[in-house]
């Protein structure tokens, strides 16, 4: 039963990612607006699909503080596919800091470069690199929400990683808040699986981690609001 709703899942999940960036292609030459309301409705298809087809649940638990008035930046873990795209849908006018592979994907690459999305090399000290912070505060004085996975991957469900350094260098070097969400989506899709499972998802944003910490004291604290 498992397996013929995962099969289900996955055909229209992705005829609906298909479909998207076919309607993508002419939007590019549009303001960034129209594609944004195009990737919120694609992150709320997938939501969608998970309840019609998957019988889960997908839980918003303290939202309400991304009003605060305050500068700030989301870190989140990461477990799948899945956050990836519905972010979009929960957190509006946001960007990624991504590898910059992503960009070389015809179409997909495109939209995210139209989203305003920032490539790095990883591993490697390149102009681009160097001057990611300055493009990541651009992006921010404009209104723009910034999104990092601190750590650097999808990791299953219940398995606790050190954060990447990285975003110790974001938090030193924007000096603004950070908004922390530990969410549990691995366990209703886990990494690299075919399989889909019901159940529940759960996206909790975390108490806020105010600016000018040590990076020590930030990354202990981003720690104990994914792991905790």
């Amino acid at each position: 039963m498992i397996f013929f709703r995962s099969l289900i899942f996955n055909i229209f999940l992705y005829l609906g990612i298909i479909t998207c960036c076919l309607i993508a292609i002419p939007l590019l030459i549009l303001p960034s607006s129209f594609l944004r309301k195009l990737s919120s409705l694609l992150g709320w298809y997938f939501i969608f699909l998970c309840k019609i087809l998957l019988n889960t649940k997908v839980n918003i638990i303290g939202s309400e503080k991304l009003k605060t008035e305050h500068k700030f930046f989301i870190a989140s873990a990461h477990q799948s596919m899945f956050e990836t795209f519905v972010y979009n849908y929960i957190v509006p006018n946001n960007f990624f800091v991504l590898k910059k592979e992503l960009m070389s994907i015809p179409v997909f690459g495109w939209c995210l470069k139209k989203l305003n999305c920032i490539p790095i090399d990883r591993g490697k000290t390149t102009k681009n690199n160097l001057n990611f912070s300055d493009q990541i505060m651009q992006n921010i004085s404009n209104g723009k929400t910034l999104i990092i996975f601190p750590q650097g991957t999808r990791v299953p469900y219940n398995e606790n990683v050190p954060l990447k350094k990285g975003a110790r260098r974001i938090y030193e070097n924007l000096n603004i808040a950070c908004l922390p969400i530990k969410l549990d989506t691995g366990k209703v899709w886990p990494k690299k699986n075919f399989l889909k499972y019901p159940g529940e998802i759960n996206f909790i944003f975390k108490d806020i981690i105010e600016p000018n910490l040590t990076g020590e004291e930030f990354l202990k604290k981003l720690e104990e609001s994914f792991y905790n």
